[in-house]
């Protein structure tokens, strides 16, 4: 056990022994044995606050885990020694041995952890020992601690480690606690004869293949928004791979034994020992926030950890995500020294390639001409001080790795940390900034070139406004990746569209691709799009200046540099125009063909955004957004290639109405009906559905006449948009959109589109898209039927949404929406439609907010015509087409004040959902 600062002040064994033995003057353990617990509860309870104290004021976890660990020593060898002397003083149980395992027998015990015990027994058990173990388990257990236990001979521990790696690895941390020392000495002699000694490889195999396992769990990926501090990518378990590797195959303990073996030096050792004592630190303020073990830094957890550990704001940049780019980059640093340490492991194992001879041969005469060497199946440099002399060669060992599918040896990475410096020399020579082109633009997976240059710090020094994002994070539900992560990814999928593996989901978005002329200037855009987040002001603005000084120097031409700084700046607009604008309004289109001018930007644009959605995060893109930048895509494109003639708005109507005479007469409807239908649209409602859904709308309609119904409800999934249509057919009336959002919340569902309309018979004809809490159309039947059972009660006044949604909103526990600060805004556009006003709606989510804000519409006498609603992560932004009462736009200043701030007043969660 390592130095324990005033350990007598957490707990002194011998005073406490004294008084425990006082207690215990009756033989009787019956009525002694409610006074022992209590008495070492209050001394564990003492120990821990004392800890929690002194972390409070050191705030270093590596003395928390060692101390937790000490005190729990204490507690255990006490009961240990009551259990023998006053318990069980006449049963013989001897050579029994208390051997901690795990973490715990490392030394390392975080507040919240579990306790991993061995009762090493002798060859022949007796009722002695299984005495002993049972009461000292009860003993345990009645202290309130969580633990796992095992009770085994040599001979059983020996051949459970060589069938259970999990056990293995337990024992390989064992550490003698208290009883019979010597079944403890002669298990851990026999186990590194006999176990250790003869399966150095196989460990280390097995346990590279269970890092990488978890990785692939976790998401392989250590920039993660939500990390977990112990499992993930870069957290404690990588570090406590490496502790078992260097044990079993070097024989080495912690970072100092590296050292010694020559296997790291001094200042590595140190930088380490730092990263694993602010992992530490960070866990341990997780478990006491939180009561309980937990690993999972959660965004309610990292605000206050951060306040804890002393992050502050500093400009634009919050305390919480200063707290986590550090994290990013101390799992960086941990990620330095798994690949060091595996790296040696592997050839402790001395695995013979599994290249063909003949791939090798190649590989070794290729490198070689390259200036490069091959060792085993990694390829590294000729010379310690290769990239000292020669700068260039950092850049071209990883154009040679992409070029050949290899991997790069540490030795190597370890030199181009040493040489960092020199990289700044090749930001202005012509011959590297064309390497990278090449590495960037290359078919052979540039993300993954792009992320190892990035984690040995080349990109970030190459490219420097990269290094200010590498390990930011942007403090919000929605992203899931830091920013360098997210660029890295989105460069990836740019990949990925170009192979035509995303046609399944967007038809011919490789085609599209394949027709841009300047694939470097999609990459480019790519790994730059949001490059000037962090900065002060807009990113987009930002992030095209960078482009605008970056890209000649990478050698684009002036059209092409151009470009890069439009795409960048402008990388918002498709999906803004998409998920906001209603797609039938032919300004919609008109405005953003305005913007993109040409077809080659359109291409590259839609190619861009389509890669940017889908490296936010695994559950960000769905079937829905796709089909509307589609939509919007083919609409642009056919205008700008004048596929598309702007007829005279009546002669369009016509020719909707004809079309649709002719099939319903085809189906055999007769003339005065076919009439009759007709003349209830108004040309709006004729302009604003495909051929398809204005002959559904004509069946439901001709049904609910023949019934005689007041109510229809249709639902029908629509799997290009991943989304339930419910249409709706009833009368109209002011309110009828706010019911229906009522009730779609009270049912769990989520409008993302809606179109409303009124026919001239007086009857509301109204669309909505919705989907459940995944992003997706309502298949069970159940579901479906409940869903259309609670509109009908709302809209028959059966249930009041008002009432049963504020009900559920006070009593749901703390949303995760609620750690985060959206500022509520209400922008107005009246020139973005022809016959509209445009009110776009900005706030943090939550329950019944649509319904809420459409009740202040209705009471304001607005009308709604449709809706565009968007979720990302904890914000909503919600567009709304509207009128007044008369159909008209919205001018009068007066009128669009107090609309304002009505709807800034629902935007403030302490407001109760209005009536």
């Amino acid at each position: 056990m390592d130095f324990i600062f005033a350990p007598r002040s957490l707990i002194w064994r011998r005073v406490l022994w004294t008084r425990l033995a006082a207690v215990c003057a009756t033989p009787d353990p019956d009525i002694h044995r409610p006074q022992v617990l209590a008495l070492l509860r209050q001394a564990l309870a003492d120990g821990q606050l004392e800890i929690r104290r002194r972390f409070a004021m050191s705030g270093h976890g590596t003395t928390v885990v060692r101390e937790t660990c000490y005190l729990m020593d204490q507690i255990i060898r006490l009961i240990y020694d009551y259990t023998s002397h006053f318990v069980l003083a006449d049963t013989p149980h001897p050579n029994l041995s208390l051997v901690a395992v795990g973490g715990y027998g490392r030394g390392e015990l975080s507040p919240k952890s579990d306790l991993d015990l061995l009762f090493l027994i002798p060859g022949k058990s007796s009722a002695g020992h299984g005495l002993m173990v049972e009461k000292i388990l009860y003993f345990l257990w009645d202290m309130g601690l969580k633990m796992g236990h095992s009770v085994r001979s040599q001979e059983e521990c020996l051949t459970e480690a060589r069938k259970d790696m999990t056990i293995r690895t337990a024992l390989l941390d064992m550490r003698g606690l208290w009883g019979a020392q010597g079944p403890f000495l002669r298990l851990k002699a026999a186990f590194q004869r006999r176990i250790v000694a003869q399966s150095g490889p196989a460990f280390a195999e097995a346990k590279l293949a269970e890092r990488d396992a978890r990785h692939n769990q976790m998401g392989d990926s250590r920039y993660v928004l939500e990390p977990n501090v112990k499992e993930g990518k870069g957290g404690l378990r990588d570090l406590h791979t490496l502790h078992w590797l260097a044990k079993y195959l070097y024989g080495v303990d912690g970072f100092e034994g590296l050292v010694e073996r020559g296997l790291c030096n001094p200042a590595t050792a140190l930088r380490f020992a730092k990263a694993q004592d602010f992992l530490w630190t960070v866990r341990c303020h997780m478990h006491y926030l939180a009561g309980r073990q937990e690993d999972r830094l959660t965004f309610d957890l990292q605000t206050d950890v951060a306040r804890r550990m002393g992050y502050m704001d500093r400009g634009p940049n919050r305390s919480v995500e200063r707290f986590m780019r550090h994290f990013f980059l101390i799992a960086k640093d941990v990620g330095d020294l798994t690949r060091l340490i595996c790296a040696l492991a592997e050839e402790q194992q001395k695995r013979r390639p599994t290249l063909g001879l003949s791939r090798l041969l190649h590989l070794v005469r290729w490198t070689k001409r390259s200036g490069f060497a091959m060792d085993g199946q990694r390829l590294t440099i000729g010379s310690p001080q290769q990239f000292m002399k020669t700068p260039m060669d950092m850049l071209r060992l990883f154009w040679v790795a992409q070029q050949q599918r290899l991997d790069i040896h540490p030795t190597a990475l370890a030199a181009i940390h040493r040489s960092l410096g020199r990289v700044r020399g090749l930001r202005g020579d012509p011959d590297a900034n064309r390497l990278f082109l090449d590495i960037l633009t290359t078919g052979h997976d540039p993300a993954s070139t792009l992320r190892r240059m990035n984690e040995a710090g080349v990109l970030g020094r190459f490219i420097p406004a990269f290094a200010r994002v590498v390990g930011r994070m942007q403090f919000d539900m929605y992203h899931v990746y830091t920013i360098d992560e997210h660029l890295i990814r989105t460069v990836a999928v740019v990949g990925d569209i170009e192979q035509g593996r995303l046609d399944d989901e967007i038809p011919q978005l490789s085609a599209v691709c394949a027709k841009i002329n300047s694939r470097t200037v999609l990459y480019v855009a790519a790994l730059l799009h949001d490059i000037g987040k962090g900065g002060k002001g807009d990113h987009s603005i930002i992030g095209a200046e960078i482009a605008a000084e970056l890209c000649p120097r990478l050698g684009l031409s002036p059209e092409e540099s151009e470009t890069v700084e439009w795409l960048v700046q402008q990388h918002l607009a498709m999906s803004r125009t998409a998920f906001k604008r209603d797609l039938d309004d032919v300004k919609t289109i008109t405005d953003f063909i305005a913007l993109v001018q040409s077809p080659e930007r359109l291409r590259l644009l839609l190619c861009l955004t389509v890669a940017d959605i889908r490296a936010v995060g695994p559950q960000v893109w769905n079937a829905w957004k796709g089909n509307l930048l589609w939509t919007l895509f083919r609409a642009s494109e056919d205008r700008m290639l004048g596929l598309v003639r702007d007829n005279r708005r009546a002669e369009r109507v016509a020719a909707v109405c004809q079309e649709l005479r002719a099939t319903l007469l085809a189906e055999g409807w007769d003339d005065g009906d076919v009439a009759r239908h007709l003349d209830r649209g108004y040309p709006d409602y004729w302009l604003g559905f495909d051929a398809d859904t204005l002959v559904h709308h004509a069946h439901l309609v001709h049904k609910a006449e023949q019934d005689h119904a007041g109510l229809m409800l249709d639902i029908q999934n629509n799997d290009e948009r991943s989304a339930s249509e419910i249409t709706l057919y009833a009368p109209d009336h002011p309110g009828l959109f706010c019911s229906v959002a009522g009730a779609m919340a009270l049912a769990g569902a989520n409008i993302v589109d809606a179109r409303a309309n009124t026919l001239s018979n007086g009857m509301a004809l109204d669309s909505f898209f919705v989907q459940n809490g995944n992003g997706e159309a309502f298949t069970q039947p159940a579901r479906r039927k409940q869903l259309l059972r609670t509109v009908e009660s709302v809209l028959a006044g059966k249930v009041l949404p008002s009432r049963e949604l504020e009900a559920k909103r006070q009593s749901v526990f703390k949303r995760r929406t609620d750690l985060f600060t959206v500022p509520p805004r209400v922008l107005i556009d009246n020139d973005a439609s022809v016959g509209y006003t445009l009110m776009e709606i900005n706030g943090r989510d939550r329950l019944g907010l649509l319904y809420a804000i459409a009740a202040v519409m209705t009471r304001l006498s607005l009308q709604i015509a449709s809706a565009h609603i968007s979720t990302y992560g904890e914000r909503v932004v919600d567009v709304f087409y509207i009128k007044d009462v008369f159909g008209l736009k919205i001018t009068n200043e007066r009128k669009l004040a107090q609309i304002r701030e009505e709807l800034l007043k629902v935007l403030d969660d302490g407001v109760a959902i209005p009536s």
